[in-house]
């Protein structure tokens, strides 16, 4: 029983911040599920095994998730990306995932 409760005590400021906060979350289970189509995939991924392969996937994983978080199918979300580089790509503002709204 003490170890626990040891436990509970130095964890303290940090229960009682999610308990003062009521939109934290108390798990991680958003985090989760968002990396595991990559722990379930990483042996199919032999690409990766250079450096300039993991750079470039952990790039293109990177914009996937965040057009995600962001509400946007990530396949129209890079089309929509490459089609403005094309005529603006100078302008890079415009196609962060926050400021783009795809119909």
């Amino acid at each position: 029983v003490g170890k626990p409760i040891h436990y509970a005590l130095n964890q303290w400021e940090k229960l009682i911040r999610y308990v003062e906060n009521g939109h934290l979350d108390i798990d991680n289970n958003r985090a989760e599920r968002a990396v595991k189509p990559f722990v379930i995939g990483r042996k199919n991924w032999m690409f990766s095994n250079t450096r300039n392969g993991a750079q470039a996937s952990a790039v293109l994983y990177s914009i996937v998730q965040t057009a995600k978080a962001n509400g946007l199918v990530p396949y129209d979300y890079i089309s929509h990306c490459l089609e403005h580089l094309i005529h603006a790509p100078e302008n890079l503002d415009a196609i962060l995932p926050w400021n783009v709204k795809l119909g």
